[in-house]
């Protein structure tokens, strides 16, 4: 994930931070990425890659009309958008880390729906004590609860013709489970200094555009504990306009899912090529 970056001198000053926030250096990441699954290390890790990509890309491409992210990428969102220095952008990925795991149950979890429509999600969800934490397109959800509530509706998902899959996650974000890490990252949100974003973010609770910084502080602290609707941002962009789509990463399922989306959108991430200099040519042939 860092390779791409190995050569860029801003990058190197993000790493800097970050290894400082998570307490270790990059370099040790890289040699055992394990160490990247512990929530207090993953949230701060991609906001510092995603910063730096961005920090390292945005004087070669034209100026995006929005940003937008996933979970915790809604948060890196705003740094790139120019509302959040790098320091206080890691510094509340590290609290909110820290207070989703402290908000949750030793047994929560997550998994994947696909191929069950929303209205039998809903039904699943209210007879098993689980929620809809992400709505990624009309038959496809994440879900979060317990691990006896996700084991039963997994297996009654299947059974209606639907593919379910756990993920690798301890945490049931973006359910009311976390109520609590909502009110205390809402707190850190109001400590740290903001500007007014100078690109517009989409709010990923409903899609609609976030043009503030009192804005921004209000959804980031509500997406921890409610349901995301990636779909709707997804829609929002092209809505506003969007021809094509550049995910920072690291991965590519969200680039993959607005193609699946809305097939007339170019829609690509930056994991999908080996240097800066051909994602620059790409995004060059996509908006011109």
């Amino acid at each position: 994930m860092f390779d791409i970056l190995e050569c860029e001198a801003a990058a190197s000053v993000v790493f800097d931070d970050a290894s400082a926030a998570v307490g270790m250096d990059i370099a040790s990441i890289k040699r055992d990425p394990s160490l990247a699954f512990a929530n207090q290390v993953a949230q701060p890790l991609i906001c510092a890659y995603q910063f730096a990509l961005w920090s390292a890309l945005a004087p070669r491409i034209v100026r995006p009309i929005l940003f937008a992210g996933y979970s915790v990428g809604e948060l890196a969102a705003y740094g790139c958008a120019g509302s959040l220095e790098i320091a206080d952008l890691l510094a509340l990925a590290r609290v909110r880390a820290d207070a989703m795991d402290a908000a949750s149950a030793s047994d929560d979890g997550m998994l994947a729906l696909r191929g069950v429509t929303q209205s039998a999600v809903e039904a699943l969800c209210l007879a098993h004590g689980a929620s809809i934490a992400i709505v990624n397109g009309d038959d496809h959800f994440i879900v979060g609860g317990s691990s006896v509530a996700l084991d039963a509706l997994m297996r009654e998902a299947v059974e209606k013709g639907g593919s379910a899959q756990r993920l690798r996650v301890g945490v049931a974000s973006h359910t009311p489970r976390l109520a609590s890490a909502s009110t205390r990252f809402r707190s850190a949100l109001r400590e740290v200094a903001w500007s007014d974003p100078r690109t517009p973010v989409l709010c990923g609770l409903d899609g609609s555009t976030v043009l503030d910084a009192s804005t921004a502080i209000d959804v980031l602290a509500r997406q921890v504990s409610t349901t995301i609707r990636w779909v709707d941002c997804m829609d929002g962009a092209r809505e506003r306009g969007m021809r094509a789509c550049l995910e920072l990463g690291p991965g590519n399922a969200l680039a993959r899912m607005m193609r699946e989306r809305h097939a007339d959108v170019e829609a690509r991430s930056v994991a999908d090529f080996r240097s800066l200099e051909a994602v620059v040519d790409w995004v060059e042939r996509a908006t011109g």
